[in-house]
C-alpha cells in the first residue's frame, strides 16, 4: 500500500511522541511547550497537537490564543507561531468561541472530536510531533492512540513531580503503557527545585530525586529534571513572548539536554 495513501495528513511525520501525566498540575502541558522550543532551536520542524480538551492551555503559552484555523483540501491548517512555519500548533482552544467557555462533552464527541484531530490536520512536514494529552488514562487516552496507531506512535514521554503521589500515579500511567503497547521513551521530573530569579540558587521545593527513583524501579529511561523557573512563569502570566523568554531561561539548558536525549532515542525507535 502506498505509505502517503496509509498515512494521510500524517505521512510526512517522522516522529509521533505523546507526552503523559498520571495527575494534573505536574506541568505536562509546559513540558510539551518547551519541548517543542528546544527542538525548534536545534533546527527541527515541531508540532504539538493539544488533546487535552477540558484544559487547553498551550495556545496562551505561545500568545496565540484568539487566532483562527482555515481549511484546505487536506483538512485543518495548524496555526504557526513563527513565519518559517518550524513550530505548528493544533488546539481545541482555538475552536471556542469564548476562551472560558468550559468544553462538557460526553465521552463520544471527546472521541469524536480526538478522531478529527488526529486525522483532518494538515502538518505537512514535520521532524516531530508532540500530542499534549489529558492527565491520568482515560477514554481520550484510549482514543488518542486508537487513532494513531492507524500511523505510527513512536513513544511516550512521562511527566513527574517529585513527590511520591505524583509518582505514584506515574505508575499506573507506565503500566497503561504496557498494556496498550506502547513504548516507554523515558521520564522527566517536572518543578525539580525552584531557581532563584536573584542569585540563581536552585531551592528544592518540593522533595527531589522522586522520578529518577521511580526510572529506575520501572526500568525505564530518565531524561532528566527541570526546575520551576520564574521568568518561564511570568512570560506566561504576563502575556510576554514565552518564545523568546525561553533561551534565556534556567530552563533552557535542562530541556535542550532532555531534547537531544530524545533525538537519539528516536532515531533507534
Amino acid at each position: 500500500m502506498d505509505q502517503s495513501n496509509e498515512d494521510g495528513n500524517l505521512s510526512q511525520v517522522q516522529h509521533v511522541v505523546l507526552v503523559l501525566s498520571g495527575k494534573g498540575g505536574v506541568g505536562k502541558s509546559t513540558i510539551t511547550t518547551e519541548l517543542a522550543l528546544a527542538l525548534r532551536h536545534a533546527g527541527k520542524k515541531v508540532g504539538i497537537l493539544d488533546v487535552d480538551l477540558c484544559g487547553p492551555s498551550i495556545p496562551r503559552m505561545l500568545n496565540v490564543g484568539q487566532t483562527d484555523v482555515h481549511q484546505c483540501d487536506s483538512g485543518w491548517v495548524p496555526v504557526y507561531t513563527d513565519a518559517q512555519k518550524s513550530l505548528a500548533l493544533m488546539s481545541i482552544g482555538f475552536l471556542l468561541e469564548d476562551p472560558d467557555e468550559a468544553v462538557v462533552w460526553r465521552g463520544p464527541k471527546k472521541t469524536a472530536m480526538i478522531g478529527q484531530f488526529v486525522s483532518d490536520v494538515a502538518w505537512g512536514e514535520l521532524d516531530v510531533l508532540l500530542v499534549d494529552t489529558p492527565p491520568g488514562t482515560s477514554d481520550e487516552h484510549l482514543a488518542v492512540l486508537e487513532n494513531l496507531k492507524k500511523h505510527r506512535v513512536d513513544g511516550a514521554i512521562l511527566v513527574t513531580t517529585p513527590q511520591a503521589v505524583s509518582t505514584g500515579d506515574v505508575r499506573r500511567e507506565i503500566t497503561f503503557c504496557k498494556k496498550t503497547g506502547v513504548r516507554i521513551l523515558g521520564i522527566i521530573e517536572n518543578m525539580s527545585g525552584f531557581v532563584c530569579p536573584h542569585c540563581s540558587e536552585c531551592s528544592n521545593v518540593f522533595s527531589k530525586g522522586g522520578g529518577e527513583e521511580l526510572a529506575k524501579l520501572t526500568g525505564s529511561v530518565f531524561l532528566g529534571s527541570v526546575p520551576l523557573d520564574p521568568l518561564l512563569s511570568t512570560s506566561i502570566e504576563e502575556g510576554q513572548d514565552f518564545i523568546q523568554s525561553f533561551p534565556d531561561s534556567a530552563t533552557f539548558s535542562a530541556i535542550s539536554s532532555i531534547s537531544e536525549t530524545l533525538l537519539s532515542s528516536l532515531q533507534t525507535a
